[in-house]
């Protein structure tokens, strides 16, 4: 089967960073579907993975997180899909990943793709409708519908990004809460009011003064989707008193957690991988929660976050889509489809 993965850890303008490769078509054990690859999307982690370093794989290590496809065999514990099922996941990064034309996943962090979308439309939500959707429910633990009284305020920072843009549409029209999502171009500030952002704020600016402005003096909830270490004085500075924090981004400095203790304020860690790394008892939740998110979508309540398709999926265009991430300027979600 084709596919595109990496020997060594190179700088993505290197043509050896990530290379097409033909590899053996995995065969379904136990739970796993063999799903046939239709599109995939590129995040974050896409690019943090394959940074560089000086380890050299003894054999191409395929990556991928974002998966849009149809089930071609299933395992004999299988007992929820069957071939021809159209599927959407973000899989499992102790596994290998989903850029290739054939890819094995367990079935319990799988969902049926949205009825109302194609492949590339679908293959960008998965990662990020988990990471979101955890952030918000299960880390903050905000109030599910009916939506909670008084009306909460939530600070999204980075909301234009893969995570934020869906994070956006949940806590707006999922959650009810009055959302202040952080942009710092027109062209993002405009993405994410369209998205349902009730207002916007720079995050190179000061957030606490910009939205003292708006008649917020602080906030319920705050995520942190880009630069932990950047952001979470000014979170610490935001949040209300007996109010949360969640970041997604891993810190590289000590974060002063102490000035939270006065606030009663806790702070938290989201990683999408976290159930399916460690076989959590609950890892069928990432399942359940992508065929919710999959209702939401068919039920026009939020939309797919895809801002750009490149055909075919090959190794060239998977350097492009990782340099684009990494220039820090993604609107939203890139996707590739077709072998």
């Amino acid at each position: 089967m084709k596919a595109v993965a990496l020997i060594q850890y190179l700088p993505v303008d290197n043509p050896e960073s990530l290379l097409d490769v033909v590899l053996d078509k995995p065969v379904p054990q136990d739970r796993d579907l063999l799903v046939s690859i239709r599109a995939i999307a590129v995040n974050p982690v896409d690019t943090k993975v394959r940074a560089p370093k000086a380890a050299v794989e003894k054999s191409p290590r395929v990556l991928g997180w974002d998966a849009a496809g149809v089930v071609e065999a299933v395992g004999p514990q299988v007992t929820g899909f069957k071939p021809g099922d159209r599927v959407f996941y973000a899989g499992d990064i102790t596994r290998p990943g989903s850029n290739s034309e054939f890819h094995l996943v367990d079935e319990r962090i799988v969902g049926r793709m949205p009825a109302s979308l194609n492949f590339e439309q679908a293959a960008a939500l998965p990662l990020t409708a988990i990471t979101a959707w955890e952030s918000l429910f299960d880390r903050l633990r905000v109030a599910t519908p009916p939506h909670a009284v008084p009306r909460k305020t939530i600070l999204i920072i980075g909301g234009a990004g893969g995570v934020g843009s869906i994070a956006v549409q949940l806590a707006a029209k999922v959650a009810g809460l009055n959302v202040i999502a952080t942009a710092s171009r027109p062209e993002s500030a405009d993405w994410v009011r369209e998205l349902g952002a009730h207002h916007v704020v720079n995050h190179h600016a000061d957030m606490a003064a910009q939205m003292t402005e708006l008649g917020y003096a602080q906030a319920d909830y705050v995520l942190i989707l880009n630069n932990t270490d950047q952001h979470f004085a000014a979170a610490a500075q935001i949040v209300a008193p007996q109010g949360a924090i969640c970041s997604i981004v891993e810190n590289s400095a000590a974060l002063d957690i102490g000035t939270l203790k006065a606030k009663s304020v806790s702070f938290v860690w989201e990683m999408m991988f976290t159930r399916s790394m460690f076989n959590t008892p609950d890892i069928a939740e990432q399942g359940n929660l992508l065929h919710e998110i999959a209702r939401l979508i068919d039920s026009k309540i939020i939309t797919t976050t895809v801002s750009q398709v490149l055909s075919p999926i090959n190794s060239v265009n998977l350097r492009k889509a990782h340099a684009l991430l990494e220039q820090g300027s993604a609107i939203g979600k890139i996707v590739l489809k077709d072998f």
